[in-house]
């Protein structure tokens, strides 16, 4: 409620009436309790967990050695070591980059140790009342057979990475066309090739190539096919031309697997050294040192060592009156000696620049009868074809997988 109050007074000057006006009575001010908090307690500490710890190898690296350096003691790396062992690890096959997986209890000690030798094959290691026991793990590869295909522009080799392939897989399809076309002197640019490949996968990830299935390969409008077959007596895969033909002949193209050439087989060329016209009864082979130098075919060394101006010389007795010479070498691989037999495609020697060269290169020579055939020009004797017993299931084979390649890899 408002109260108003009016007071007269009189004044003494001019009889004026003053007035005033009481304010309004305020409210009382209302003031708000402070709540009291109780504290809550503080919750409990997380008890301590398990711990993993990925060790990388280092060179030098031995599987003791590298569980020492994580914090293991050098017992217990040693029965850790003894175990895998046992389990039939093959521990000197650990290398610079290979991983180690250590899991280490709440309390810091070591309760197992996880090693993936390769992409199929792991172990783990683990802790127990008796000591460790190890655990083998293996993956069954997937194998898939898939299409590659591509066209050379500067090199085979950089024709297959840049389809997303690996260099192993250059080397299985020279290896089989090898006897036919000589890859160091013949490849051309636009030349392409397509074939069907075995790829082996864990889950997801490519590790491996298996076997060549069918492949072409064409160049100067020539076309080479290779169908893979295993023969019914053997486990082993060869390859063979449409018609069940070899294609491993009993001399290769060439002694080195890639390089270029870089003088022929004539029998009038200036000497780059002595000078005047000479015959030049070999094929020369431009390669950096210590490249290795094959043997062609299945021999016998009559010579591994130097030779006046050859330099560094080996000479091969072969089958059918056939001999050939490898000159200039740097180097005789170990154990080669007059009277060693090797085989097709072992590696004898290493490029060098040996006796009157001018640079590194191989001196290649083939003679027949003691007298030299230009190698490049020789027909060699074939491999053995297909047997009658094998022939109807090759063609029916060989056939479809041709079919499926010109499907699904076309040029």
């Amino acid at each position: 409620m408002v109260i108003v109050v009016v007071v007269l007074v009189a004044g003494a000057v001019g009889g004026s009436i003053w007035w005033r006006q009481r304010v309004p009575a305020q409210a009382p001010a209302v003031v708000a309790e402070t709540p009291v908090v109780t504290p809550q307690p503080a919750p409990p500490p997380e008890p301590p967990k398990e711990r993993k710890e990925t060790v990388t190898l280092k060179r030098g690296d031995t599987l003791i050695k590298a569980l020492a350096a994580a914090g293991l003691e050098a017992r217990t790396a040693a029965e850790i070591a003894a175990a895998l062992r046992k389990a039939g690890a093959e521990l000197r096959r650990l290398k610079p980059g290979h991983e180690l997986e250590i899991v280490w209890s709440p309390a810091g000690d070591p309760t197992a140790v996880s090693w993936q030798a390769d992409p199929w094959l792991g172990y783990a290691a683990v802790a127990g009342e008796t000591g460790w026991t190890v655990k083998r793990f293996e993956t069954t590869p997937e194998v898939r057979v898939e299409p590659v295909h591509g066209t050379v522009e500067t090199s085979l080799f950089q024709a297959v990475d840049e389809i997303g392939e690996m260099p192993q897989l250059v080397l299985a399809l020279v290896n089989i066309f090898e006897s036919d076309f000589d890859f160091t002197a013949d490849t051309r640019r636009g030349d392409r090739f397509r074939l069907l490949v075995e790829k082996r996968y864990a889950g997801a990830t490519f590790v491996s190539y298996g076997r060549i299935m069918a492949v072409q390969y064409t160049s100067s409008g020539r076309t080479l096919t290779g169908v893979g077959f295993v023969a019914a007596k053997t486990d082993k895969i060869a390859y063979y031309d449409l018609a069940g033909r070899s294609l491993r002949k009993s001399f290769l193209k060439s002694p080195l697997e890639f390089t270029r050439i870089t003088s022929g087989f004539t029998y009038a060329r200036p000497h780059p050294i002595l000078g005047g016209v000479r015959p030049h009864l070999a094929i020369d082979y431009a390669a950096p040192v210590g490249t290795p130098v094959r043997a062609v075919a299945d021999g016998t060394v009559v010579r591994a060592g130097w030779n006046g101006p050859n330099g560094i010389q080996i000479q091969l007795r072969h089958r059918s009156g056939y001999e050939t010479v490898y000159n200039h070498l740097s180097s005789v691989a170990r154990g080669l000696r007059a009277g060693t037999r090797v085989s097709q495609r072992q590696v004898i020697g290493y490029v060098g620049a040996t006796g009157l060269a001018t640079g590194p290169h191989l001196d290649y020579r083939v003679a027949k009868g003691g007298a030299f055939v230009n190698p490049l020009g020789e027909k060699f004797i074939p491999g053995e074809p297909i047997s009658a017993a094998d022939k109807p299931s090759f063609l029916r084979e060989s056939r479809a997988l041709v079919e499926r390649l010109e499907t699904e890899a076309p040029f």
